[in-house]
C-alpha cells in the first residue's frame, strides 16, 4: 500500500531542524533520493502549516498532530521515523518541534487544536507543566496521547481521553544496575582496575528535575549495592541527556586526573558522549583508557557501540513496539474504534517491557 503524507514540519521546525537534518542524512550515507524527499517535503511544509490545510484536500483524512519537546534527541527522532512509517494513504502525521521551550509547545498545542487534528500526541517539553496542554484539551475534548516522558498520575487521569505510551523507568535502571553487577561480579572481570575491591563510578545524569533521569539514576545505582557492588561516586555530570554535553563533563573530569572505572549514563547519547571524551583526550590509546560505560535506550549509535566493545551494555528502549502501539492507539480514537487489545493498563497506560543488551545479543536488535 501507498503511504499517506507521513510527515509535515512547522516552521519553528524547518528553521531549527530541517538543515540539520539533511545535513546528517548525507553524511551517513542516506543518499540523494532521500535528501530529495526531504526537500520536497520542506517545501510542501512551507505552504502547507499545520492540520487545517490538509483537511482541505481531503476531508476524509485522519489528521494526528504531534509535538516533540527536542527533535534533535536521537531516541525520539528514531521513534517518530517508525511512527511515521505507518501512515497510511487516508492518514497525515504532522510534526512539531517544540525546541524544549514549553511555551512553544503550548503553542503548538494550540495550533494543533485550531486546525483540526483528530488526535494529539505530546512528548511533554516539561513533565511538571502539563496545565495548558491539559486545560485546552479538556476546553476542546481533543484526545491526547502523551508519550516517552510520564506525566503525572494524577494528570492523567483528568480526562479518560488520556493516554500514556512508554516504558517503565524504573525497569530500565534495575537492568542497567543488573548489567553493571553481572559484570563486575564476574569472575574474569576486569572493571576493578586498581583491584581495591571498589568501583569508582560516574553517573551521567539526564536534565536536572526530569523524572526518568532521577528515577534510572537511583535504581541503577540501587540495583548495584544490593548485589554487594561496592561503590564511590566520583561525579554526578548532569548532561540533558546529550552527547555533546556529556562528552564536555567526561573530559573536565579526565583532565582533573578522576579515577573512573564506570560511566554509567541515563541514555546512549550521554554514553556515547563519555566515548567521545576518551577519544579526543587520548586518540590512538583511547579504547584501552575507557572504562566499562553502561547506556539505556538501544539506539542505533549505543547498539553499535556495544558492538564494537566501547559499551559494555545497554537497556533497550522498544522505540518500535511503543511507536506502533502510538498509531494503533491515535487510529483507534481518531475512528472511534474500539479500544480492545490495545494493551491499556488501568484506563490509560501502554507500556513497553525494556531488554537487557549485550555483545551476545546486540546483533538481534541491531538488525531488527
Amino acid at each position: 500500500m501507498m503511504k499517506g503524507i507521513s510527515r509535515f514540519f512547522s516552521q519553528s521546525e524547518i528553521r531549527i531542524g530541517i538543515r540539520n537534518k539533511i545535513k546528517n542524512r548525507i553524511k551517513n550515507g542516506i543518499g540523494t533520493k532521500l535528501l530529495s524527499v526531504y526537500m520536497i517535503l520542506a517545501l510542501m511544509a512551507a505552504a502547507l502549516t499545520g492540520c487545517g490545510n490538509i483537511k482541505s484536500m481531503d476531508n476524509k483524512t485522519i489528521r494526528i498532530g504531534v509535538s516533540v519537546y527536542d527533535i534533535h534527541d536521537t531516541f525520539i527522532t528514531q521513534l517518530m521515523d517508525e511512527f511515521n512509517s505507518y501512515a497510511d494513504t487516508d492518514v497525515t502525521i504532522v510534526t512539531y518541534n517544540a525546541g524544549q521551550s514549553i511555551k512553544e509547545q503550548n503553542n503548538q498545542m494550540q495550533e494543533m487544536i485550531d486546525t483540526g487534528c483528530d488526535v494529539i500526541c505530546i512528548n511533554l517539553v516539561d513533565r511538571t507543566e502539563p496545565e495548558h496542554i491539559i486545560d485546552l484539551a479538556l476546553k476542546y475534548d481533543v484526545p491526547v496521547i502523551f508519550f516517552n516522558r510520564e506525566l503525572t498520575k494524577e494528570d492523567l487521569q483528568r480526562s479518560s481521553n488520556f493516554y500514556y505510551v512508554g516504558s517503565d523507568a524504573v525497569e530500565s535502571g534495575i537492568m542497567q544496575g543488573e548489567l553493571a553487577a553481572d559484570e563486575i561480579l564476574g569472575q574474569e572481570s576486569t572493571i576493578d582496575t586498581n583491584n581495591d575491591g571498589t568501583i569508582q563510578y560516574v553517573m551521567l545524569q539526564g536534565e536536572a528535575g526530569h523524572q526518568d533521569a532521577i528515577v534510572r539514576s537511583e535504581y541503577c545505582v540501587e540495583t548495584l549495592i544490593n548485589k554487594g557492588v561496592q561503590l564511590d561516586r566520583q561525579g554526578l555530570a548532569i548532561a540533558n541527556f546529550n552527547r555533546t554535553q556529556a562528552q564536555s563533563k567526561i573530559e573536565q573530569l579526565i583532565s582533573s586526573n578522576t579515577e573512573i572505572e564506570l560511566i554509567l549514563a541515563n541514555n546512549d547519547d550521554m554514553a556515547l558522549g563519555a566515548i567521545d571524551a576518551y577519544l579526543n583526550m587520548y586518540g590512538e590509546d583511547a579504547k584501552s583508557k575507557i572504562p566499562a560505560i553502561y547506556g539505556i535506550d538501544g539506539t542505533i549509535g549505543g547498539l553499535e557501540a556495544v558492538k564494537t566493545g566501547y559499551m559494555h551494555g545497554t537497556v533497550y528502549n522498544d522505540k518500535e513496539g511503543q511507536a506502533h502501539a502510538m498509531y494503533d492507539l491515535a487510529m483507534a480514537l481518531a475512528t472511534g474504534s474500539s479500544l480492545d487489545g490495545l494493551g491499556i493498563e488501568d484506563g490509560h497506560y501502554i507500556r513497553l517491557p525494556h531488554t537487557k543488551i549485550t555483545l551476545d545479543n546486540v546483533n538481534d536488535f541491531l538488525y531488527r
